[in-house]
């Protein structure tokens, strides 16, 4: 019987592989923390002179979406386009400067058809009560059952 000799040349590719999985790791920890970073104040100008125009600070940080929602309730007729904007513009006045990222509108309805015609409403109408939060925001009309003229607004603002 003839015996097997060793052959370290099909190890090559795995010894590949593993040197591989060393050098991503080790440049995936030598990249430093974003957030860390910017607890270290440097020395430089003074706050004044990093603000905008308006005379509020620049935001530092990366920007994501906060994961807990606002949640907003609103009662109008369907028909009351501006009794529903004056309403919307009272209920959002205390979160007045900050962006929204995505709305979830649940607009309340026996039939699933109004109750989505009533959060498609609500929807445009948050574009003209405030434009400056939700110029850009995506926004999803949803039904949920229950007497018409009620709807349940979820925001989700961004944050830094």
């Amino acid at each position: 019987m003839r015996r097997r000799r060793f052959r370290p040349l099909h190890l090559a590719g795995w010894l590949f592989a593993d040197m591989l999985l060393v050098l991503a790791l080790v440049a995936l920890g030598d990249r430093g923390d974003p957030q860390a970073a910017k607890a270290v104040p440097s020395p430089g100008p003074s706050p004044s002179a990093t603000a905008t125009e308006t005379g509020k600070p620049r935001p530092k940080g990366p920007r994501s979406v906060s994961r807990e929602p606002v949640t907003l309730t609103v009662d109008a007729d369907y028909g009351d386009r501006a009794g529903l904007e004056k309403k919307l513009r009272a209920a959002t006045k205390r979160y007045a400067g900050r962006q929204a990222a995505i709305v979830l509108t649940f607009g309340r309805h026996p039939d699933p058809g109004g109750g989505q015609a009533y959060a498609r409403r609500v929807n445009s109408t948050l574009t003209r009560a405030r434009p400056d939060m939700f110029e850009k925001t995506t926004r999803r009309d949803f039904w949920k059952g229950g007497a018409a003229g009620h709807a349940s607004v979820e925001i989700y603002f961004y944050t830094y």
